[in-house]
């Protein structure tokens, strides 16, 4: 199990590049399996859940060629499908949440999708219902094995017809999608995710040969294609990783500059961060954040209630980033509720900052009231677990502003979603050590 050591106080300086979008990099690397043509995507995060990935494909039987430090060259022309039965598919699918997706572009190809119950972050429930509800709408028979946890999926043939999707899932959504492209007739998904990961995955599969309509919106249209092609594909800059680096520079009263950060695509992430009162200016495609000199202040509602702020669907607050407006509620001036809707155990963490010296309430398991210390006093050193990525995250943004040295474990969970967090942040003043 790795570790940080965080020599916390050290003010951040500089200009960063955010790594490629990992939600997005999960979907658009698994609908390599809808063609036997070559797809080249350029920024691909250098993550720990994408090389995951990238070894199941392999495994299965797609050639993966590295072309660059973050560009790779996936074909699936001769894909093994005898490697379900294996005891290293059940492993290897097992260890990461992005592996659910193979069973879209599996079953639309070949006929045959398998899963075992993918892992993740340990953040409450994720069930997979709307996934295979959706798959069995256009034709498939379903099938779980509920001791070994094994999921299957098998169709003849898929046949488009009307999804209404009980949530607007992303990983649902992109599923039900990429099964759909090669589906007889006419396949419209309701309710639909419409996060950019989603238009950026829609805009790929249109590149490739698909019929899809709607992007962008609740309501996609897909007309099935007998067979798609090959294509090139640029993954979007990660917004989470952008939104984690405008709360570590308000924390750490940093004066840093976020690159390339594409703000057609980030929605209401500036803003429910300027609602914290912290400045950010807008530079061509790039985010400015100044030294908070004189700290930052929560906005209250017209009316003068205090603010509450907690996630929705897209274009709503991404889940995502709520983690990170915890932590840097911690030293604004004023208090603030952050309501976590989607996940029971995601607000979990907060024990530890609250050891750390910060004011947090947690109401219940989706609800916690944040008092902040406007930088009156600063939280304290100590020693935390990573328990999930965002909350990982978090306790490192928690760290960097303490006063003495932290230490966070289980590190291999922020690495599963964040490039080689530690090197670029020394790289700004950061005082990180990997052990």
């Amino acid at each position: 199990m790795g570790t940080f050591s965080i020599e916390g106080g050290h003010k951040l300086k500089g200009n960063i590049q955010p790594q490629g979008a990992k939600n997005e990099a999960l979907q658009v690397i698994c609908a390599c399996l809808l063609t036997s043509k070559e797809i080249l995507i350029d920024n691909i995060p250098d993550i720990i859940d994408v090389k995951k990935l990238l070894d199941l494909l392999s495994s299965l039987g797609v050639k993966v060629k590295k072309i660059s430090k973050n560009k790779y060259c996936l074909k699936a022309e001769k894909i093994d499908l005898n490697y379900f039965k294996s005891p290293s598919f059940k492993e290897k699918g097992s260890m990461l949440r992005g592996s659910i997706m193979i069973v879209g572009p599996m079953l639309a190809r070949f006929g045959k999708g398998y899963i075992p119950r993918p892992g993740g972050d340990k953040i409450g429930r994720r069930r997979l219902d709307t996934h295979f509800e959706g798959l069995i709408k256009l034709g498939a028979s379903f099938k779980y094995n509920k001791e070994q946890k094994f999921y299957g999926v098998e169709s003849k043939s898929l046949k488009g017809t009307k999804i209404l999707l009980d949530q607007a899932s992303v990983t649902g959504t992109a599923n039900v999608l990429m099964a759909a492209t090669l589906a007889k007739g006419l396949t419209e998904i309701y309710n639909a995710a419409c996060e950019p990961y989603i238009q950026q995955l829609c805009k790929m599969l249109v590149k490739m040969g698909a019929n899809i309509s709607g992007i962008g919106s609740n309501l996609l249209r897909i007309e099935g294609v007998s067979s798609l092609n090959g294509c090139n594909h640029t993954i979007l800059p990660d917004m989470i990783e952008i939104g984690s680096l405008i709360g570590m520079a308000a924390m750490t009263k940093s004066n840093i500059t976020i690159k390339n950060v594409s703000w057609d695509n980030l929605g209401q992430i500036p803003d429910v961060f300027r609602k914290l009162g912290i400045k950010i200016i807008k530079k061509g495609d790039d985010i400015f954040i100044p030294e908070h000199k004189k700290g930052y202040e929560i906005q209250n509602y017209i009316d003068g209630s205090v603010m509450t702020i907690s996630d929705a669907p897209w274009p709503g607050f991404t889940p995502d980033l709520l983690s990170i407006v915890l932590v840097v509620a911690i030293q604004a001036k004023g208090s603030v509720l952050i309501h976590q809707k989607m996940f029971e155990s995601r607000l979990f963490f907060v024990d530890k900052l609250i050891d750390m010296g910060a004011k947090i309430i947690l109401c219940d398991p989706h609800r916690a009231n944040v008092i902040g210390h406007n930088f009156k006093s600063n939280l304290k050193a100590t020693t935390m677990v990573s328990p999930d990525i965002r909350a990982g995250i978090s306790l490192l943004i928690a760290a960097l502003s303490a006063n003495g040295k932290s230490v966070i474990q289980n590190i291999e969970q922020i690495d599963r979603g964040y490039e080689n967090i530690d090197i670029r942040l020394n790289r700004l003043g950061a005082k990180i050590k990997r052990i």
